[in-house]
């Protein structure tokens, strides 16, 4: 039988679940984005081949990439499984907004840069709080290196530099007819 009252079960902001297990989920839903992340990096190094965007994404996109190797080597140091189902959502969900209307039948419209620059943006934003709350959780957690993530909030940092420049830079050629 439940042993939560009626009350207790409307109230969205309460929870069962202790510490431990809140741990668990934290990390695994920012990981079910960073495959949506690494995978959209690469395809725009691909897609914007011999560009000066391509040759900028390209350092970033490995990194994407390394983060989200880290994001899982710090897990394990926690005794957190990775949740594959939540993984797989986002392989999806990554896949499923390449067929988003552009406003363009045949050719990639001018603004897709600009949309998958902002998205990437975004998604860097979200793994910067990760390794922020992580980082806050190091001081009393001895399984978490202070040190090495201090380094991917550097890192993170640098990201986001980048990928605002190279956001600015698309806003001319996107909307240049607006």
């Amino acid at each position: 039988m439940h042993d939560r009252t009626r009350s207790e079960a409307r109230q969205p902001g309460r929870t069962r679940g202790t510490g431990t297990d809140l741990l668990g989920i934290y990390p695994n839903d920012h990981l079910a984005g960073a495959p949506a992340g690494a995978e959209r990096a690469r395809h725009m190094v691909r897609s914007y081949g011999g560009t000066a965007l391509a040759a900028a994404m390209g350092p970033v996109s490995g990194e994407i990439t390394e983060d989200r190797a880290t994001l899982i080597d710090i897990m394990e140091r926690l005794d957190i499984p990775v949740r594959h189902y939540k993984v797989y959502a986002g392989r999806m969900s990554e896949r499923m907004g390449r067929l988003k209307s552009n406003g363009r039948l045949v050719h990639r419209s001018p603004l897709s840069p600009l949309l998958e620059l902002e998205a990437l943006r975004l998604g860097v934003e979200g793994k910067t709080a990760v390794w922020q709350t992580l980082r806050e959780l190091a001081d009393r957690d001895d399984r978490l290196d202070p040190s090495l993530l201090d380094d991917l909030l550097e890192r993170a940092g640098r990201q986001q530099g980048v990928l605002e420049e190279l956001r600015r830079r698309q806003v001319g050629a996107a909307l240049q007819e607006a």
